[in-house]
């Protein structure tokens, strides 16, 4: 069974390279560019990661992960913050909110995957 990730970023410069390399790494990838579309999308794609990062559009990448932990049927599904927001504060709230990784940006590719495949390997 083929993983499916999630990859929910405004910015194209890391959805375009970050879903070429997840297909490449043989995920069915899906991306999104909003809080709101996020949501959405779980619930019809039913992602076993989202790739998540915290300033989005409408809703931002906390309020997105803490509607999908609250919901029992997508608690199980992980969650990797990608974030710009490097502050000690700002990775405590994601660990707080249930969060399974936390990488700051810029980051190199290769950690990603690791952290994903580790994490859907668990």
């Amino acid at each position: 069974m083929v993983n499916k990730i999630l990859i929910v970023d405004d910015e194209p410069s890391i959805t375009v390279p970050l879903k070429f390399l997840m297909e490449q790494n043989q995920f069915e990838v899906m991306v999104v560019h909003t809080g709101e579309d996020a949501l959405a999308a779980i619930d019809h794609f039913v992602p076993d990661l989202v790739l998540l990062d915290v300033m989005l559009p409408t809703l931002d990448g906390f309020q997105v992960c803490q509607n999908l932990k609250s919901d029992p049927r997508h608690r199980t599904i992980k969650v990797v913050f990608l974030s710009a927001m490097t502050r000690d504060m700002d990775i405590a709230k994601g660990n707080t909110l249930a969060a399974d990784a936390y990488i700051t940006k810029p980051f190199a590719n290769a950690d990603v995957v690791r952290q994903v495949k580790d994490l859907l390997s668990g």
